[in-house]
């Protein structure tokens, strides 16, 4: 027997007409890239969505085209989130920390037809512009008085002209809930990226479990601004949730330097945050050099790498700023746990209640995890034994975008790559990863693109890329290289060699000239060995 209830789609949409409707009046501030504060509503916020809705109409997107955004946080990029999904079509945020060359692939691969950009981003755009013959309309997010000169770019469009131009009428469609509302990319795996292809219906379930109260525990008494870009993972769903909740919402556009983070919250009243470590350390410095308070934020949601101690320790004890860890992905849209406390860990002794906060936590309600032994089999979770995490749910990758071959899953299950224990309480902790790419500020550089380039040097017989402990960026990446014999290079000559093949911050750190690589029966470098020979190597 089946039940008798309404089969209302699950709709990005509905997050905004909730908005509008219960919470018209709350404030969203933006940090403009023209250098002002600008300020609206959730009403302004639907109303110019709509207007932008038309507006793709007008450009000839089709159903099911990819709209893709070179940008900040900013309310600009905020109305596309909801204008591009909530009209049925499909918003690619690209990665503008990414070479030329991998954007083109990306955009291309996503099958790209429009893009929308800050003109922040105006190089990189005429940097790929000529290669991208698939995209309809390029846009510059600004107004006519801020338009760039460019002859690089094909018929350029002004994003306030087009609002202007087009009504606010517009009916949200009453979609499948399963047809797909955004793109991300992952450069967390070798070779090619691979997209992730959200659903209204897997957006929606993960912003009603990022905000419960156990996992980023949001509200409309909050004021939140994202620091994590809403390039990566969509901001980690606080885009939606501040609609669901109705909580006031603060963009920090490219203002991500310490001083202008805290000149933010203090004007606004910021209460809750989200970002990666080396943001937070520049936060911190800052502060501290200064002096400085926080007088109303109370909680940081830290993730994208594991937060350093004394990290923790400098917010919650000389600042009373309480931290949430969070471990996530792109396949998992991204939320998978957060280490919130139950209610008897609240009064152990500091020393043990900082010890569970230093773990990625508990897997929040929707997420199912396991570890698994190198034969397959589910170990228990006692907190010592290690194995692969798996994880399945209805906002978990099943496919990757065009991917022919097999799917990813086993068993239904989605292996993370990461290694990790699992306590009796269900806290769990990444302790080593089985992928070989390496994790910079919170953002994954991949090792064999990099050991590809070195090799290509008519110097060098063998190189290995490996991560290295750094205080700031959690990792960076270290060149093991084999000259060839008779051959000569220095470090400083394979360094400049990157230079124009890779973004610049992949470029290695160091360069350590060995006698050999070790390798496995199969031929494959043991980079396991070279991380523990390297395990305490001083970058410069």
């Amino acid at each position: 027997m089946n039940g008798l209830m309404m089969g209302q789609p699950l709709l990005v949409s509905a997050l905004l007409t909730h908005a509008q409707r219960h919470h018209g009046e709350q404030e969203i501030v933006s940090r403009r890239v023209e250098g002002d504060i600008h300020r609206y509503r959730f009403v302004d916020l639907a109303r110019r969505s709509r207007q932008l809705a038309n507006a793709l109409r007008q450009l000839g997107l089709g159903d099911d085209d990819r709209v893709a955004t070179l940008a900040w946080n900013g309310y600009r990029h905020l109305e596309l989130y909801y204008a591009v999904s909530g009209s049925g079509r499909v918003l690619h945020t690209l990665n503008p920390r990414l070479h030329p060359d991998q954007l083109r692939w990306i955009a291309e691969h996503a099958q790209d037809r429009a893009l929308f950009f800050d003109l922040s981003f105006l190089p990189q755009v005429e940097a790929i512009a000529s290669l991208l013959p698939g995209i309809k309309a390029f846009v510059a997010m600004t107004d006519r008085a801020h338009m760039p000169a460019t002859s690089k770019v094909p018929g350029l469009l002004c994003y306030e002209e087009l609002l202007a131009d087009a009504s606010d009428t517009f009916e949200w469609p009453a979609l499948d809930e399963q047809r797909a509302s955004s793109l991300c990319y992952t450069s967390g795996t070798t070779g090619n990226p691979k997209g992730v292809l959200y659903s209204h219906r897997s957006t929606v379930l993960h912003t009603w479990a990022a905000a419960l109260p156990d996992s980023l525990n949001c509200s409309s008494r909050d004021a939140i601004l994202p620091v994590v870009p809403m390039f990566h993972v969509n901001a980690w769903g606080l885009p939606y949730v501040a609609c669901m909740v109705g909580a006031k919402l603060v963009l920090p556009g490219p203002g991500l330097d310490g001083k202008s983070l805290h000149e933010l919250f203090e004007a606004e009243q910021v209460t809750l945050s989200a970002g990666v470590p080396t943001v937070w350390q520049g936060l911190l410095n800052h502060v501290d050099a200064n002096k400085l308070t926080f007088s109303s934020m109370r909680r940081t949601i830290i993730g994208g790498a594991a937060c350093p101690p004394a990290m923790m320790k400098a917010f919650q004890e000389r600042h009373e700023v309480q931290v949430l860890h969070a471990w996530g992905m792109t396949e998992l849209s991204p939320v998978g746990t957060v280490c919130a406390l139950k209610g008897r860990q609240l009064d152990l002794p500091d020393g043990e209640r900082a010890a569970i906060q230093l773990k990625q936590g508990r897997a929040v309600f929707g997420v199912d995890m396991k570890i698994v032994g190198a034969d397959g089999a589910e170990l228990p979770w006692d907190g010592r034994q290690s194995g692969e995490l798996m994880v399945r749910g209805p906002w978990i990758v099943a496919r990757y975008l065009n991917d022919e071959g097999a799917g990813p899953l086993v068993d239904g299950w989605f292996p993370t790559g990461d290694v990790a224990t699992i306590d009796a309480d269900g806290f769990m902790q990444i302790t080593d990863r089985s992928k070989d790419v390496i994790k910079s500020g919170g953002e994954w550089i991949g090792s064999i693109d990099l050991e590809n380039i070195a090799m290509s040097h008519p110097a060098v017989a063998m190189a290995a890329c490996i991560g290295v402990a750094h205080p700031k960026w959690d990792e960076r990446p270290l060149l093991v290289v084999v000259r060839k014999p008779g051959a000569s290079v220095t470090r400083e000559e394979l360094l400049a060699f990157y230079e124009g093949k890779i973004a610049k911050w992949w470029t290695p750190d160091d360069v350590a000239f060995v006698d050999g690589i070790p390798l496995g029966a199969t031929g494959k470098m043991l980079k396991n060995k070279l991380r523990d020979t390297f395990k305490d190597h001083r970058l410069p």
